[in-house]
Order: C-alpha cells, then sequence, then structure tokens
C-alpha cells in the first residue's frame, strides 16, 4: 500500500490528522479539566458561550480537510509532469538549506527593499501571530503544573502578540496604498496584474488584524482594566476608550465571532487563490538546487544516433514539463519582478515571463482531473480549450527571448522560467519546424559550413596573419600546449571580434603562455542551436567537437566567447565532454594575479563602463574577474551603469536572437547602449563578442562616433593600455 501512495495522498493524510488534532482540542479540557488558577495570564475562551465554542472547534476540522483535499488536487496535478532529480542528499543538503532560509527570511525579496520590507512586515507579523496563537493554544492544553503562560512569561508574550499585530496590519495597509492607492505610488509591475482576489486577500488579512485588535479591545475592558495587560501597548489604550460602554462582554463576543470569521475566510481563500504560495514558495525555494550547472539547458537523448524511444521533443502539453516546472506555476507570487527585469517586454516585444508561468499554470488547472483554479484569477472571455500550450503562449512571446536569465534570477522564490520556454522552442523546432524565417539561414549554416556566419572553414585562422607563432593544429594532432584556445566563431569571421582574438593571443604570448588553436577543425560549439531548440543540430556540432577535442587529449581551454564558455564547461559534459573551461576574463585574472602578465606600466587614462555579458554572468556568477582586470590599468575610471552585475541589462543578442531580426518595439541594444553612453563614459569594455557587436552598433545609434565613445572588448583595452604605457616609457627614455 505504501508504495502506491502518491504525494497528493500523503497531503490528504496530513490535513485529516490535523484536523483531528484540533478536534482534540475541544475535547481535551473535558476530559483532563486542567485548569490554570493564575490571575496574571488569559484564559482562553473566557466570556465565549459554549455554542461558540463547539461551532469554531468543529467548522476549523472541517475546513482543514476541504483546505486539504483541494490542495491535494493541485499536487496531483504536479505528478503529471515527467521525472526531475530534486532529491536531498549529503551533497545538496547544505545548499538546499541556504536556498529555504534565504527565502523565508525574505533575503531574495529584500533585493527590492520598498516591497521586501513591506512584505516582510506582512510575513513575519503574521508568522508570530500564528506563533502566538499556537502558544495560547499549547498552555491551554497542558496540564495545570506544566502550564508557563503567566506572570513576565505572560506580560512579554502580551507585548509581542500585540507588535506583531501592529506589524503586520501596517504592512496590509502599506500593500493596499502601493497597489490601490495614488497612480504614481503604483509599480508597473503591479498595476497591470491587480485582480480581484487581490483585493480579497488583503480584505481578509485587514480583517483579521482589525477584527483580533477589537476583540482583544472588548475582553481587556469586560475583564476590567487589570493593570497587567497595560503590556498590551495597543490593546489597552484601545480598551481605555470602550470601558465605560454598557455592554462590553457581548461586543466582545461579536468582534470574537468575526475574528473566527475572518480566520474562516482566509481558510476558505488559502487553497484556491495564489495565497497558496504561503506554502508552495518555500517548498519551491527548498527545492532550488538541481543535477545541472546553472547555465546548462535539460540534456536529451542521444538524436544524432536515434537512441531514444521517445515520440514527441520539446514541451508542447503539460506532462511534457517536469513535476519541478509544475510546481513553479503554483510557488509564483505574481510580483511581476521577471516583468520588470525582462528586456524584450521593457523594449516593447509581446514576452512577459510572469505570464508564461501562469499561462503554463492555467493550461495545468483547467486539464487537470479534477479541473481546479489557475494560478490566479482570469477574464471570463479567456479559454483553455484543450491541453495545448499554444493555445494560451503565442511563438512570437517565445522567439522574443534573449535567454538572458534576468527572469530566473530575480524571481525571489527560484522559479524557474527560462526552461520552460526553451523547452517550447524546442517543441516548436524539431516538432513543428515553426522557426523565424532568419534562424533557416543560419541552421543551414551550422550545418553546412559549421559556423551560423556561413563562412568557409578554411578561413578560420585567418585572423593569424595579424600575429605572429600561432601553432595551429590540425584535428587529429595531440595537443602538446598546455592551453587550447578556442576561438569561436565570431572571434574567426567577424573583423570586429577578429581585433579581440589577435588582442588575446597576443596578452597570452606576453605572459608565455603555452597555447594552441584548432583553425578548420573547430566547429560552432551549438549555442544558438540549442537555445533556438534546434537540438539535433545541436548534438551535431557539440558531438563532433567533443570527438576531436577528446581524440587530441585536451584538458584545459581558454575562450573569450561566453556562449562557447557556457556551452563548454556546463553542456558538453552532457554528451561526454569533460574539460577546465575558462573565460578569457578569468584567465587574464589569473595571468595578472600570479604575475605572469605585467601591468604595473600598463596605462589607460579614459572612464569606462563595463557591460556585463548575461552569459558570464547570470549564468556562470561572473562579474569581477573583468572589472579586476580592468582595474588592474593605471589611470582608468570605472564606472557603473545604473543596471549592472544581477540587474545587468542584455545587449539583445542571446538566445539564437543574434542571427533574428528585431522588428518589433525598440532595438535591445540601442536602449542598453544608451544607458551605458548616458554614464559619460569614453569606453564601453565588454566581454563577449555578441556584446561587442551589439554594443558598437547601439553606440552609433545613440550619435556617437568612436573618437566619443569606443567600444572594445577587455582584451582589447588591456592590451592597448599596455602598449599606451610601453610606448610612453619608452618615449621619455629617449628625452
Amino acid at each position: 500500500m505504501l508504495s502506491r501512495m502518491k504525494p497528493h495522498h500523503l497531503v490528504r493524510l496530513l490535513g485529516v490528522g490535523i484536523a483531528l488534532f484540533t478536534f482534540g482540542s475541544y475535547l481535551a479540557p473535558f476530559v483532563f479539566d486542567f485548569d490554570d488558577d493564575e490571575v496574571v495570564t488569559r484564559h482562553v475562551f473566557e466570556n465565549i458561550p459554549d455554542a461558540f465554542k463547539l461551532a469554531f472547534y468543529t467548522v476549523i476540522p472541517v475546513l482543514l480537510i476541504i483546505g486539504a483535499w483541494e490542495f491535494s488536487n493541485r499536487v496531483k496535478n504536479w505528478q503529471r509532469g515527467r521525472p526531475d532529480n530534486r532529491r536531498t542528499t549529503l551533497k545538496n543538503a547544505k545548499k538546499r538549506a541556504e536556498s529555504f532560509r534565504a527565502g523565508v527570511y525574505m533575503q531574495t525579496l529584500l533585493r527590492e527593499p520598498g516591497a521586501g520590507i513591506m512584505h516582510s512586515m506582512i510575513y513575519f507579523g503574521f508568522i508570530i501571530l500564528l506563533g502566538v496563537t499556537t502558544v495560547l493554544e499549547v498552555n491551554h492544553q497542558v496540564p495545570t503544573s506544566l502550564k508557563f503562560l503567566h506572570g513576565d512569561v505572560y506580560r512579554a508574550y502580551a507585548a509581542i502578540g500585540d507588535g506583531a499585530g501592529l506589524i503586520f496590519t501596517i504592512g496590509i495597509v502599506w500593500a493596499i496604498v502601493r497597489r490601490y492607492g495614488p497612480f504614481g505610488w503604483r509599480p508597473y509591475r503591479i498595476r497591470i496584474k491587480s485582480k480581484p482576489e487581490h483585493a480579497v486577500i488583503l480584505g481578509v488579512f485587514l480583517a483579521i488584524a482589525v477584527t483580533g485588535y477589537a476583540a482583544e479591545m472588548f475582553r481587556i475592558a469586560e475583564q476590567g482594566m487589570p493593570d497587567f495587560e497595560k503590556w498590551s501597548f495597543v490593546g489597552y489604550p484601545l480598551a481605555t476608550l470602550v470601558e465605560t460602554n454598557g455592554n462590553v462582554a457581548g461586543w466582545h463576543q461579536f468582534w470574537w465571532a468575526a475574528h473566527v470569521v475572518s480566520f474562516i475566510a482566509f481558510l476558505l481563500i488559502l487553497p484556491t487563490t495564489m495565497l497558496r504560495h504561503m506554502f508552495t514558495s518555500p517548498l519551491n525555494m527548498y527545492l532550488k538546487d538541481r543535477d545541472r550547472p546553472k547555465g546548462a539547458m535539460k540534456p536529451m537523448p542521444n538524436l544524432v544516433e536515434g537512441d531514444t524511444e521517445l515520440e514527441t521533443f520539446g514541451a508542447s502539453v503539460i506532462e511534457d514539463f517536469t513535476w519541478k516546472q509544475l510546481l513553479d506555476t503554483d510557488a509564483c507570487t505574481m510580483c511581476g519582478r521577471c516583468t520588470s527585469v525582462c528586456p524584450a517586454h521593457a523594449t516593447g516585444k509581446p514576452l512577459d515571463p510572469r505570464e508564461i508561468v501562469l499561462k503554463t499554470g492555467e493550461v495545468m488547472a483547467r486539464t487537470g482531473d479534477p479541473a481546479v483554479s489557475p494560478p490566479i484569477g482570469v477574464d471570463d472571455d479567456i479559454t483553455v480549450p484543450a491541453n495545448w500550450m499554444f493555445d494560451r503562449i503565442t511563438q512570437t512571446e517565445l522567439w522574443s527571448c534573449t535567454s538572458c536569465k534576468a527572469c530566473d534570477e530575480i524571481c525571489p522564490v527560484n522559479i524557474e522560467i527560462l526552461d520552460k520556454i526553451l523547452d517550447m522552442r524546442r517543441y516548436l523546432t524539431l516538432m513543428e519546424s515553426d522557426f523565424p524565417s532568419e534562424l533557416g539561414q543560419a541552421f543551414r549554416s551550422m550545418e553546412n559550413s559549421a559556423n551560423p556566419w556561413g563562412m568557409s572553414q578554411g578561413e578560420r585562422a585567418d585572423w593569424t596573419s595579424g600575429v605572429d607563432g600561432i601553432n595551429i593544429l590540425e584535428g587529429g594532432d595531440p595537443l602538446e600546449a598546455e592551453y587550447l584556445y578556442w576561438v569561436g566563431c565570431a572571434g574567426s569571421f567577424d573583423d570586429k571580434n577578429k581585433k579581440v582574438t589577435q588582442s588575446m593571443a597576443k596578452l597570452m604570448q606576453r605572459a608565455g603562455i603555452d597555447f594552441a588553436i584548432l583553425g578548420p577543425a573547430e566547429n560552432c560549439t551549438g549555442d544558438s542551436a540549442r537555445r533556438s531548440g534546434n537540438e539535433y543540430l545541436f548534438q551535431m556540432l557539440a558531438t563532433q567537437n567533443i570527438e576531436t577535442l577528446n581524440a587530441m587529449g585536451v584538458k584545459k581551454i581558454v575562450t573569450q566567447c561566453p556562449h562557447c564558455f557556457n556551452t563548454l564547461a556546463n553542456e558538453y559534459p552532457q554528451l561526454g565532454g569533460h574539460y577546465e573551461v575558462v573565460h578569457h576574463s578569468q584567465f587574464l585574472e589569473w595571468l595578472v594575479d600570479q604575475g605572469k602578465l605585467d601591468l604595473s606600466n600598463a596605462e589607460l587614462d579614459e572612464r569606462v563602463v563595463y557591460h556585463d555579458s548575461c552569459y558570464l554572468g547570470r549564468h556562470n556568477d561572473v562579474y569581477m574577474a573583468p572589472r579586476k582586470v580592468l582595474g588592474s590599468l593605471g589611470g582608468i575610471q570605472l564606472v557603473e551603469a545604473g543596471r549592472n552585475g544581477t540587474k545587468g541589462m542584455c545587449c539583445g543578442a542571446g538566445g539564437a536572437r543574434m542571427w533574428m531580426e528585431e522588428d518589433i518595439g525598440d532595438k535591445v541594444n540601442d536602449v542598453r547602449a544608451k544607458e551605458l553612453v548616458d554614464t559619460g563614459a569614453q569606453r564601453i569594455a565588454t566581454a563577449c563578442p555578441f556584446c561587442y557587436v551589439m554594443m558598437d552598433d547601439g553606440t552609433k545609434a545613440a550619435g556617437k562616433d568612436e573618437d566619443e565613445v569606443r567600444v572594445t572588448d577587455i582584451a582589447m583595452t588591456v592590451l592597448e593600455a599596455v602598449e599606451a604605457g610601453e610606448a610612453r616609457r619608452a618615449d621619455e627614455l629617449h628625452r
């Protein structure tokens, strides 16, 4: 029987167990008669009629069972998903605990101070109030000799309860004003997604707070205003306003009943509205750690060799997602932080990451057995006719994504939005051949020429004509050098990026690094193919590269392209390619730290702003290496754009957008370039070939000539500073 037990069964059993325990709390005093004769304490149900008590202990358990049943149906929906290994092990237990703690301590929310403080007041206020109520009930149930809620302990208890209630109330009022107050006070991400259930939830919470204080006010007055209740520093002053009322006992009963009704309303909406995130969000945060690197897409069976029994690839129906991806949809708090940082949404594209999550949840909810409420209320004219994702999510939304991962990074409850988009892209490309026409040319070029530019492989090493002494290997030759320099397609074929390659090669030569390149034997890593859903093409390219690298005995790889870096380091292991891969910014940092690359005389008397690459930063958490390298240059003035680091804005070329036209809204690179130009920088430094191209184009679109604002890769910047320093010293020596 236990082997047939499903997670949703456990939820139902838990609900029944809590309900029985609650009803048992009603029976216990009749059986044990644990009275408390202490004066300085609170007597539970004092002045409350027996009929009210019976109703309380009957209705609440019934609602707990109903709520557990409703919630179990949502868990049953998650079970429709494919397997996803999220087991807790000794290896990941610490990470799991850290992720959970960061969430429940509101650390992820506090990255945005205003909303974070407001939500923390509601959350911690509610948790403490729940604890206060639980402590009171525990004290009520234990034997007389074990009762503890009296004297100074009770006084402290009363003060804590009133303080938590005040914090909770202020937080709720703040939330109401933030959502429904003057237009200028309402953030865009909240303004565009306020639904009736938000008003219901905030109204119920406010009712709990107001009725709680009202019941306390009349309870203290009914008790005759005892001095020890002065520790209830909110309730006692309020009680002085009503102590002369002729019917304080009746009013106390009324407000107590109103408080209970408010709590009943809370139990009713808990499993059926977005309020369910009180349970699902902490669970989602706990399950953050996974068995693949942060920057890696989900692995797929070997499509090149046909080693799979799958009949469909990617995601088109709910059962194509993993159970964790389905849990995501119920963990969403609808806060809209993902919306606020999405570069596609910010520039007028139809993509809204929050809507991807909610629409997935809508399809899951409406096609469940039984159907349940959607993640958040939807308009009546929105229907889900079938278990088919593309009835609710359009192809234009999916292809607008730059895969920058800003949505995943900022989500306070660790929802994995990008995976859903990329899985649906996989279906469209592999099963329907439904992708932007421009991608067709890139696919053909990668398939026929092993690079998206469609250039001849024989030209891959042409850049070496500008640098002496480059060791170019044949594909079958063993690698005798310590490092393989993976140049990448952009560094090999794009005229701008050839300068980056030459600069990096010269810097490694200066540092005495023993390296070699593959030249014509190097193929595209397949990043753009994979991010656009063409897993077959990705595997074809990756397999060829891995066979070449393994045959050569390659162990260490240096690359200047974050997309190559991410693919080689995080995704090639899925296909048997295991290498020590470093990005050129990390390698330059190491060379400087080790004293191999002398920058003591390097000078760059300029104001410089660094643009974060998404695939270096958010996908791989490399933020400081490029900044440290630039900061090592004498005379430089490093400045930051308003959006930098984890919040940096995308250049617009990731997710295969480099090969697609941008014909909706503003261009992402133009918006980002203007932000960087507005810092007053004379130079924009990049660490990615795509970023270099996009920022250079964007700077020109901003009306800036190269003599006003230059765009260069960090390798070009460092080499220029080194050569400038050498020229200055040579000039000084000849004076």
